[in-house]
């Protein structure tokens, strides 16, 4: 029998396999409550272009890979020792998302398509432009890091370092799927809706508002307990 046919190796393959597979389901899981990347994936898309759009969930896909396996393979079990420390991060993203929503509430009408046509930046710069902002918005988001370090971390910190990677690669799949959807049905709203599309990110922002409110309400309520 062959080394890699070894019941030993074969068992390891289908564990990768099938954390591959659950990392798929957390990336788009965790990609449904509305966030800074969906927001800034539906503005790129009903502001700017589906390119832009695919751009900026790509970065927020690849911040979600980058996080998630600084969680799993990293340093997310031993932050289970500091129980302050998610708690400060929660608050601090409630209110940087309370910020954006509002920011996003205030979304400029739709621009008329030959004036837009007119204006739009050359295809490589736009994709640099979108890919910066869906990363930023992941890496400096704090909410983020509670996610992938501490609470996924913590739950997949035990699994081996490969076992981890396939995790977080099916995570980076399941989160850049979930943001390519979003970016298709917006511009699929977009063409339908008209000008009317621009309640699309007024709903949004005000969702996103929310969303920091209860963020920042879990992150004090530390302090009440």
């Amino acid at each position: 029998m062959a080394i890699g046919d070894s019941p030993n190796a074969t068992g390891a393959g289908r564990a990768v396999l099938t954390l591959f597979g659950i990392g798929i389901a957390i990336g788009a899981i965790t990609g449904i409550p509305i966030g800074p990347v969906n927001v800034a994936v539906i503005d790129a898309a009903y502001r700017h272009t589906l390119r832009r759009a695919f751009a900026v969930g790509l970065g927020g896909a690849i911040g979600d890979f980058l996080y998630s396996t600084l969680g799993i393979v990293g340093i997310g079990p031993y932050l289970q020792d500091y129980p302050l420390l998610p708690r400060i991060l929660y608050g601090l993203s409630g209110v940087v998302l309370i910020i954006y929503g509002a920011i996003t509430v205030r979304t400029r009408p739709v621009t008329a398509v030959g004036a837009e046509a007119a204006k739009s930046p050359k295809p490589s710069k736009e994709m640099w432009s979108g890919f910066t902002v869906g990363l930023a918005l992941i890496v400096l988001n704090p909410a983020a890091l509670v996610t992938w370090v501490v609470i996924v971390g913590s739950h997949l910190g035990n699994v081996g370092a490969l076992d981890g990677l396939a995790a977080s690669t099916g995570i980076f799949i399941g989160s850049f799927a979930w943001f390519l959807l979003v970016a298709w049905l917006t511009n699929h709203g977009k063409r339908i809706m008209g000008e009317k599309a621009v309640w699309i990110p007024r709903v949004v922002g005000v969702l996103l508002i929310g969303y920091g409110c209860y963020s920042l309400v879990r992150g004090v309520s530390y302090f009440w307990s």
